[in-house]
């Protein structure tokens, strides 16, 4: 029997965080940034209303006030990320003890022992998705999948605030078609190297010569081929 993977990832959590402290933000383009101060500080997290002005995590305040001059800066506030990373996986818990986090604001669920008392994977993922609106005041994104690859690649696949289902009937139609730097553990170096393969969607991974990509990435290779064949059988583990 396949099993029930959800992948929940809170949408902009920083960001999301801040302006549910103080709504205000939510009416202008906001940013996290690590030290307001100065010009070399990194942008940490973006609202809604910043992303039309590409402004980007990871690079610095200036280069972000450049692209937006009435972008509002706000100093990140960790200890609070903490606590709501802890109520939001206080919530999963109550659904089943197989809840394993993936940084401070994504966590993987197994439910399959779950879907007798609370409904189906979209089922439980849409009414995670209610749950964490209303109690916590925050948007997450939410894939359900039959293994957590999937699960993880799919939580991104809609956003903001959208459950995505990859099931055996539809994944290879929709996710054969994505590039290849969206799965798991396909770093910008990893990509570079399937790109001189001929290799730039998922499906063409699927599809490659097993031997071919050992070859080329060793262990990585073996790994990537199973993951973009679905048989990724890694297990949700408690932490």
């Amino acid at each position: 029997m396949d099993r029930t993977i959800l992948h929940c990832d809170c949408n902009g959590f920083f960001a999301s965080v801040e302006c549910a402290l103080n709504p205000k933000l939510k009416n202008v383009p906001m940013a996290v940034g690590g030290d307001p101060e100065s010009r070399h500080g990194i942008i940490l997290g973006k609202n809604e209303l910043a992303k039309p002005f590409n402004i980007m995590t990871a690079e610095t305040i200036w280069q972000a006030k450049q692209k937006c001059p009435e972008l509002v800066i706000v100093p990140p506030h960790h200890d609070v990320y903490r606590r709501y990373s802890k109520r939001i996986n206080d919530i999963y818990k109550q659904y089943t003890d197989l809840v394993e986090p993936f940084g401070i604001d994504e966590s993987w669920l197994d439910v399959t022992g779950s879907r007798r008392l609370f409904g189906d994977g979209k089922t439980i993922a849409d009414e995670l998705r209610a749950r964490i609106k209303e109690e916590i005041g925050l948007t997450s994104s939410e894939c359900v999948s039959f293994n957590k690859v999937f699960a993880k690649l799919g939580s991104d696949y809609k956003k903001p605030d959208a459950t995505t289902v990859f099931s055996r009937e539809n994944w290879r139609e929709l996710i054969f078609p994505l590039p290849a730097k969206d799965l798991l553990y396909v770093g910008k170096t990893t990509a570079g190297a399937l790109s001189l393969m001929g290799i730039n969607t998922i499906g063409e991974l699927a599809a490659a010569d097993k031997s071919s990509l050992e070859k080329r990435l060793g262990k990585a290779g073996t790994m990537l081929y199973t993951y973009a064949n679905g048989l990724d059988d890694s297990p949700v583990k408690s932490i």
